[in-house]
Protein backbone atom coordinates (compact mmCIF):
# COMPACT_ATOMS: atom_id res chain seq x y z
CA UNK A 1 0.00 0.00 0.00
CA UNK A 2 1.50 3.36 -1.01
CA UNK A 3 0.46 6.85 -0.01
CA UNK A 4 1.60 10.38 -0.79
CA UNK A 5 2.00 11.43 2.82
CA UNK A 6 3.11 14.97 2.03
CA UNK A 7 -0.04 15.57 0.01
CA UNK A 8 -2.23 13.99 2.68
CA UNK A 9 -0.64 16.15 5.39
CA UNK A 10 -1.23 19.32 3.39
CA UNK A 11 -4.84 18.43 2.56
CA UNK A 12 -5.65 17.52 6.16
CA UNK A 13 -4.09 20.67 7.62
CA UNK A 14 -6.00 22.77 5.08
CA UNK A 15 -9.26 21.06 6.08
CA UNK A 16 -8.57 21.91 9.70
CA UNK A 17 -7.81 25.57 8.97
CA UNK A 18 -10.92 25.82 6.78
CA UNK A 19 -12.96 24.45 9.67
CA UNK A 20 -11.53 27.07 12.01
CA UNK A 21 -12.55 29.81 9.59
CA UNK A 22 -16.12 28.49 9.33
CA UNK A 23 -16.84 27.42 12.91
CA UNK A 24 -20.60 27.93 13.48
CA UNK A 25 -22.25 29.40 16.56
CA UNK A 26 -25.08 26.83 16.84
CA UNK A 27 -24.01 24.30 19.50
CA UNK A 28 -24.91 21.17 17.56
CA UNK A 29 -23.42 22.35 14.29
CA UNK A 30 -20.36 23.53 16.19
CA UNK A 31 -19.70 20.15 17.84
CA UNK A 32 -20.04 18.43 14.47
CA UNK A 33 -17.61 20.86 12.88
CA UNK A 34 -15.17 20.45 15.76
CA UNK A 35 -15.28 16.68 15.32
CA UNK A 36 -14.49 17.04 11.63
CA UNK A 37 -11.64 19.38 12.56
CA UNK A 38 -10.35 16.88 15.12
CA UNK A 39 -10.37 14.17 12.46
CA UNK A 40 -8.49 16.46 10.07
CA UNK A 41 -5.86 17.31 12.69
CA UNK A 42 -5.51 13.60 13.48
CA UNK A 43 -5.02 12.86 9.77
CA UNK A 44 -2.38 15.58 9.49
CA UNK A 45 -0.57 14.29 12.55
CA UNK A 46 -0.41 10.70 11.33
CA UNK A 47 0.64 11.83 7.86
CA UNK A 48 3.54 13.81 9.31
CA UNK A 49 4.42 10.82 11.49
CA UNK A 50 4.63 8.60 8.40
CA UNK A 51 6.98 11.19 6.90
CA UNK A 52 9.21 10.91 9.96
CA UNK A 53 8.47 14.51 10.96
CA UNK A 54 7.74 13.78 14.58
CA UNK A 55 7.58 17.33 15.92
CA UNK A 56 4.98 18.30 13.32
CA UNK A 57 3.13 15.06 14.02
CA UNK A 58 3.04 15.69 17.77
CA UNK A 59 1.76 19.24 17.32
CA UNK A 60 -1.10 18.13 15.08
CA UNK A 61 -2.01 15.12 17.21
CA UNK A 62 -2.21 17.25 20.34
CA UNK A 63 -4.36 19.70 18.37
CA UNK A 64 -6.62 16.79 17.44
CA UNK A 65 -6.97 15.75 21.09
CA UNK A 66 -7.75 19.31 22.17
CA UNK A 67 -10.36 19.66 19.43
CA UNK A 68 -12.07 16.38 20.29
CA UNK A 69 -12.23 17.55 23.90
CA UNK A 70 -13.68 20.91 22.86
CA UNK A 71 -16.43 19.12 20.90
CA UNK A 72 -17.54 17.03 23.88
CA UNK A 73 -19.87 19.31 25.91
CA UNK A 74 -22.44 19.57 23.11
CA UNK A 75 -21.91 16.06 21.72
CA UNK A 76 -24.75 13.50 21.73
CA UNK A 77 -24.70 10.97 24.60
CA UNK A 78 -22.44 8.02 23.91
CA UNK A 79 -19.96 9.88 21.70
CA UNK A 80 -17.14 7.77 23.09
CA UNK A 81 -15.07 7.98 19.93
CA UNK A 82 -13.99 11.46 21.00
CA UNK A 83 -12.19 10.54 24.24
CA UNK A 84 -10.82 7.44 22.50
CA UNK A 85 -9.45 9.61 19.70
CA UNK A 86 -8.03 12.09 22.19
CA UNK A 87 -6.28 9.43 24.27
CA UNK A 88 -4.83 7.69 21.23
CA UNK A 89 -3.66 10.98 19.75
CA UNK A 90 -1.83 11.96 22.91
CA UNK A 91 -0.30 8.52 23.41
CA UNK A 92 1.01 8.51 19.86
CA UNK A 93 2.30 12.08 20.20
CA UNK A 94 4.31 11.20 23.30
CA UNK A 95 2.16 13.20 25.75
CA UNK A 96 1.44 10.74 28.59
CA UNK A 97 0.39 13.47 31.03
CA UNK A 98 -2.16 14.77 28.53
CA UNK A 99 -3.33 11.22 27.89
CA UNK A 100 -3.94 10.76 31.61
CA UNK A 101 -6.04 13.91 31.63
CA UNK A 102 -8.15 12.61 28.75
CA UNK A 103 -8.42 9.23 30.47
CA UNK A 104 -9.86 10.91 33.55
CA UNK A 105 -12.30 12.74 31.29
CA UNK A 106 -13.55 9.39 29.93
CA UNK A 107 -13.76 7.79 33.36
CA UNK A 108 -15.48 10.81 34.94
CA UNK A 109 -18.03 10.63 32.11
CA UNK A 110 -18.77 7.07 33.32
CA UNK A 111 -17.52 5.27 30.25
CA UNK A 112 -17.14 2.14 32.38
CA UNK A 113 -20.91 2.04 32.88
CA UNK A 114 -21.72 2.40 29.19
CA UNK A 115 -24.03 -0.14 27.61
CA UNK A 116 -22.13 0.09 24.33
CA UNK A 117 -18.89 -1.85 23.81
CA UNK A 118 -17.29 1.34 22.46
CA UNK A 119 -17.91 3.07 25.78
CA UNK A 120 -16.44 0.20 27.79
CA UNK A 121 -13.49 0.10 25.39
CA UNK A 122 -12.93 3.80 26.11
CA UNK A 123 -12.96 2.99 29.82
CA UNK A 124 -10.61 0.02 29.45
CA UNK A 125 -8.16 2.14 27.48
CA UNK A 126 -8.47 4.94 30.04
CA UNK A 127 -7.78 2.53 32.89
CA UNK A 128 -4.61 1.36 31.15
CA UNK A 129 -3.53 4.96 30.65
CA UNK A 130 -3.86 5.79 34.36
CA UNK A 131 -2.39 2.47 35.49
CA UNK A 132 -5.58 0.93 36.85
CA UNK A 133 -4.82 -2.40 35.26
CA UNK A 134 -7.20 -4.56 37.25
CA UNK A 135 -10.14 -2.43 36.16
CA UNK A 136 -8.87 -2.49 32.56
CA UNK A 137 -8.80 -6.29 32.62
CA UNK A 138 -12.32 -6.50 34.03
CA UNK A 139 -13.66 -4.22 31.32
CA UNK A 140 -11.76 -6.05 28.59
CA UNK A 141 -13.51 -9.25 29.65
CA UNK A 142 -16.84 -7.62 28.77
CA UNK A 143 -15.63 -6.84 25.25
CA UNK A 144 -14.83 -10.39 24.18
CA UNK A 145 -16.85 -11.32 21.11
CA UNK A 146 -18.35 -7.86 20.64
CA UNK A 147 -18.52 -6.90 17.00
CA UNK A 148 -17.25 -3.29 17.13
CA UNK A 149 -14.04 -4.19 19.00
CA UNK A 150 -11.57 -6.40 17.09
CA UNK A 151 -10.50 -9.42 19.09
CA UNK A 152 -6.78 -8.49 18.90
CA UNK A 153 -7.56 -5.15 20.57
CA UNK A 154 -9.26 -6.90 23.47
CA UNK A 155 -6.40 -9.41 23.67
CA UNK A 156 -3.81 -6.62 23.67
CA UNK A 157 -5.58 -4.75 26.48
CA UNK A 158 -5.88 -7.94 28.51
CA UNK A 159 -2.19 -8.77 28.01
CA UNK A 160 -1.04 -5.26 28.95
CA UNK A 161 -3.24 -5.25 32.04
CA UNK A 162 -1.59 -8.51 33.11
CA UNK A 163 1.91 -7.33 32.10
CA UNK A 164 2.07 -10.53 30.05
CA UNK A 165 4.70 -9.82 27.41
CA UNK A 166 4.31 -13.10 25.53
CA UNK A 167 0.55 -12.67 25.20
CA UNK A 168 0.99 -9.04 24.16
CA UNK A 169 3.49 -9.92 21.43
CA UNK A 170 1.02 -12.37 19.91
CA UNK A 171 -1.93 -10.00 20.25
CA UNK A 172 -0.25 -6.90 18.84
CA UNK A 173 1.14 -8.86 15.89
CA UNK A 174 -2.37 -10.10 15.15
CA UNK A 175 -3.67 -6.54 15.37
CA UNK A 176 -1.10 -5.37 12.82
CA UNK A 177 -2.29 -8.12 10.47
CA UNK A 178 -5.88 -7.06 11.13
CA UNK A 179 -5.08 -3.50 10.06
CA UNK A 180 -3.23 -4.73 6.99
CA UNK A 181 -6.36 -6.56 5.90
CA UNK A 182 -8.55 -3.46 6.06
CA UNK A 183 -9.65 -1.53 3.00
CA UNK A 184 -11.22 1.46 4.75
CA UNK A 185 -9.59 3.88 7.17
CA UNK A 186 -10.77 7.02 8.95
CA UNK A 187 -10.01 10.06 6.76
CA UNK A 188 -8.46 7.65 4.23
CA UNK A 189 -5.28 7.49 6.34
CA UNK A 190 -3.88 3.94 6.17
CA UNK A 191 -2.08 3.91 9.52
CA UNK A 192 -2.43 1.37 12.34
CA UNK A 193 -3.14 4.06 14.93
CA UNK A 194 -4.47 1.71 17.61
CA UNK A 195 -1.25 -0.30 17.34
CA UNK A 196 0.79 2.85 17.91
CA UNK A 197 -1.25 3.82 20.97
CA UNK A 198 -1.00 0.34 22.48
CA UNK A 199 2.73 0.26 21.79
CA UNK A 200 3.10 3.48 23.80
CA UNK A 201 1.24 1.85 26.70
CA UNK A 202 3.39 -1.26 26.36
CA UNK A 203 6.61 0.73 26.51
CA UNK A 204 5.36 2.38 29.68
CA UNK A 205 5.19 -1.10 31.16
CA UNK A 206 8.68 -2.04 29.99
CA UNK A 207 7.44 -4.10 27.04
CA UNK A 208 9.09 -3.24 23.74
CA UNK A 209 7.98 -5.11 20.64
CA UNK A 210 9.57 -4.24 17.29
CA UNK A 211 7.00 -4.21 14.50
CA UNK A 212 7.33 -3.82 10.75
CA UNK A 213 4.42 -2.84 8.52
CA UNK A 214 3.67 -0.38 5.73
CA UNK A 215 0.95 0.93 8.06
CA UNK A 216 3.48 1.98 10.71
CA UNK A 217 5.90 4.92 10.62
CA UNK A 218 9.63 4.51 10.03
CA UNK A 219 11.58 3.73 13.17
Amino acid sequence: MTADWEERAVRASERFEDGVARLPEDADERQRQLTRMGNAAWAAGLSFLMLGRRENAAAWLIRAADTYRESWPSAPPGSWGRPIGAMKSRLISGDPAGARGDARWALDARAADAESPIGRYAAALANLVVGEDEQAASLAATLAGTEPIPAPVTASITALAAHNERAYVAAIDELVRDFEGRTEFLEDIPVADTVLALQALAEGRGIRVPLDSPLLPPT
